[in-house]
C-alpha cells in the first residue's frame, strides 16, 4: 500500500491558536501559519464534513461561528459543500439546518445519503457506495469538537461519510473502518478541531467546558494527536493513532509535530486547570 504520508521527509505543521473572542480571526491566523493556498482555488470544490450526531438534544458539534470561519477561508473555491449523512436520529439535511445562517449561493448543504452519483469503496469487509463529492479533486475538510474520548474527533467524524443509517454496525471494528474510509477518499486535506468548548462524557450526560482553542492542520493524524494531548491523553498509546501511523497516514509523535502559534504546554495547562475547576 502506498503511504499517504512519508514521516521521513514531511513535517507536520499544526496551528494551535487561542480563540479569545473571535474564532474567525483565529482561523485566519491558523491558515496563515500552515498555508492552504493550493487548497483554496477556483479549480477545486470543498466538502466540509461537520459532525452533527443529534441536532435536537444539545449534542456537541462544531459551532456555527467556527463553521462560518471555515467556509470563509475557502473564498476562492468554486463551491463549498457542508456535508452530513442520514443516521438513526434523522436525515442529514435536517441536522445541517443548524448551519442555515452559513449557507449562501457559494456555500450549500449537501446530504451524502441522497447522492445518486456514487463510487464503490471497500470499508472493512463491505463494499459501499460513497458520494462522488468526497473524492479528489474535492478538498476534504473534517471538523469536530475537542473531547475526552480515545477515539478522537477528526477521524471519528469520518464514520458519517457512510451514507446509510446503520453505521453502528462498524462500532466493533471502528478503527479499521475509519482508516479505510480515510484511505478510500484520498485523505483529509484540512483538519479543524473546534475547541471553543471541551466536552467530557460522564455516564449519560455530556457537557462542555469553555476552552477557546482552535487546532488546525493538514495532517489530520497530527491534529488528532494534539487534541488528545490537550485533554490529558497520550496520543501514542491510542489505538487509532497507532494504526494510522502504521498505515503511513500521518504523524502521532508529538515530538515530531511542529506546533505553531500558542505553546502546547501552555494550552494543555490552561485546559487541565479548567477541567479541575469544573469539579
Amino acid at each position: 500500500m502506498n503511504r499517504m504520508y512519508d514521516c521521513d521527509t514531511m513535517v507536520s505543521n499544526v496551528a494551535a491558536i487561542d480563540i479569545d473572542k473571535d474564532v474567525e480571526r483565529a482561523f485566519k491566523k491558523a491558515l496563515t501559519l500552515i498555508d492552504i493556498d493550493d487548497l483554496n482555488t477556483k479549480e477545486r470544490p470543498v466538502a466540509v464534513k461537520v459532525g452533527v450526531f443529534n441536532h435536537k438534544k444539545g449534542h456537541h458539534y462544531t459551532t456555527v461561528d467556527c463553521a462560518n470561519a471555515i467556509v470563509k477561508g475557502f473564498d476562492k473555491a468554486s463551491t463549498v459543500y457542508v456535508v452530513e449523512s442520514d443516521n438513526y436520529k434523522g436525515k442529514g439535511s435536517e441536522r445541517l439546518q443548524i448551519y442555515k445562517d452559513v449557507f449562501s449561493n457559494h456555500v450549500v448543504p449537501f446530504n451524502l445519503s441522497e447522492d445518486s452519483e456514487t463510487k464503490e469503496v471497500q470499508i472493512t469487509d463491505e463494499k459501499i457506495g460513497f458520494s462522488h463529492i468526497l473524492f479528489k479533486p474535492t478538498v476534504m475538510v473534517s471538523t469536530h469538537v475537542l473531547r475526552e474520548a480515545e477515539i478522537g474527533s477528526i477521524l471519528k467524524n469520518l464514520l458519517g461519510l457512510i451514507p446509510d443509517r446503520k453505521k453502528a454496525r462498524f462500532h466493533t471494528k471502528l478503527v479499521p473502518a475509519l482508516l479505510d474510509t480515510y484511505e478510500a477518499i484520498g485523505g483529509i486535506d484540512l483538519a479543524v478541531l473546534d475547541g471553543t468548548f471541551m466536552y467530557s462524557e460522564s455516564t449519560d450526560v455530556e457537557y462542555g467546558v469553555k476552552t477557546n482553542v482552535l487546532i488546525v492542520g493538514r495532517d489530520a493524524v497530527a491534529v488528532e494527536a494534539v487534541g488528545l494531548k490537550l485533554v490529558g491523553l497520550n496520543p501514542e498509546s491510542i489505538p487509532i493513532i497507532q494504526e494510522a501511523v502504521k498505515r503511513g497516514l500521518g504523524e502521532g509523535n508529538l515530538e515530531k509535530i511542529n506546533i505553531l502559534g500558542s505553546s502546547l504546554d501552555t494550552l494543555t495547562e490552561k485546559i487541565q486547570q479548567q477541567l479541575k475547576n469544573r469539579q
